[in-house]
């Protein structure tokens, strides 16, 4: 059975597609069909809240976030913490791969 793999975004993120990307390539990589990612944007404060939303983009894979950080909740961009601690406006590319096949392991 394939992860439930979600995208959680808002309109005013410009990392959006560049993260979709970066997705994309990993499941393929995972040997996951893409186009099976659910795109769903978050349009208020009050669905962030009723979501958990910690900032657009929002990967969540069979309901869980693999990335730990702030959890701020609302309508803003996430900044992600690579592995050498830079500032990130996406998910390490490699930490992405890694997260996805200790889920889909799992």
């Amino acid at each position: 059975m394939e992860p439930r793999v979600e995208l959680l975004w808002w309109e005013g993120c410009p990392s959006t597609e560049r993260a979709l990307d970066d997705l994309r390539s990993a499941l393929r990589e995972a040997g996951i069909d893409p186009a099976a990612i659910e795109l769903r944007e978050v349009v208020s404060n009050e669905q962030a809240e009723l979501e958990r939303f910690p900032g657009s983009p929002t990967i969540r894979i069979n309901g869980h976030d693999p990335f730990p950080g702030d959890r701020s909740i609302g309508l803003s961009c996430r900044i992600y913490r690579t592995s050498d601690g830079r500032s990130s406006p996406t998910p390490d590319p490699q930490e992405l791969r890694s997260a996805i096949a200790r889920l889909v392991a799992a």
